[in-house]
């Protein structure tokens, strides 16, 4: 993908392709300020992006999707050192699972911080956080410079979409979109409950339960 955060339809001359992606960059920074929300490469499927701290910006992807308030909402970070936005602490399997499986397609339940939007949660007091190792998906979450949510980009049951059309499709022309190629889309992110010790798995997904238990050295649950 040349321009990680251009928008799907925006044009741009070979000689001007470096100020218009920085000026794109601005522009999608500020169409999430301002609570709005954007479809975006991840590295499973497209994800629909919002401010994680703004919680008009949250309700917009609860609008869109159609999705339910007991449904929690992940967020995507494009380093480590922004999970202390998001998170109280960070215990020791947890630790270990971060420092030997992130970046990837790993989704850890943590403690919430205080004073985020209760929606992300659904009431639970836990966050979904992952480090993508799509470096398609990275150099875009660099663009903007702060965590951003990534629940699927589909209408809550219907399949996820893999590309930038099959997105369109869903949600037609209002919502912006920046267009990175075709996304892998082979499985969903494994989510596992570091909150508690030990963890529980809570999905299956991309990364096997046999392996996070090797990293860990101990046997761990499913969620049942």
């Amino acid at each position: 993908m040349q321009n990680p955060v251009k928008p799907e339809g925006a044009r741009a001359s070979e000689h001007s392709e470096c100020s218009k992606q920085e000026k794109s960059s601005a522009d999608v920074r500020e169409h999430l300020r301002q609570g709005g929300v954007v479809a975006y490469r991840t590295d499973t499927f497209y994800g629909l992006g919002a401010d994680p701290f703004n919680e008009s910006a949250v309700a917009n992807i609860f609008r869109i999707k159609k999705r339910l308030a007991d449904k929690p909402i992940l967020v995507l970070i494009s380093h480590e050192g922004q999970l202390e936005q998001l998170v109280e602490e960070v215990g020791p399997e947890a630790r270990t699972l971060i420092d030997r499986l992130w970046p990837g397609p790993l989704t850890l339940l943590l403690k919430v911080r205080a004073g985020l939007p209760e929606a992300l949660t659904a009431g639970t007091g836990k966050i979904g956080v992952r480090l993508p190792a799509d470096p398609v998906c990275v150099k875009f979450l660099n663009a903007i410079e702060s965590p951003l949510t990534a629940t699927s980009a589909n209408l809550s049951g219907a399949p996820g979409c893999q590309t930038a059309e099959e997105v369109r499709s869903a949600f037609g022309a209002d919502l912006m979109i920046v267009n990175g190629g075709k996304s892998r889309g082979e499985k969903e992110s494994t989510v596992v409950d570091a909150a508690v010790s030990p963890p529980i798995l809570i999905r299956k997904g991309a990364v096997e339960k046999s392996k996070i238990e090797s990293v860990l050295g101990m046997q761990i649950r499913s969620r049942s």
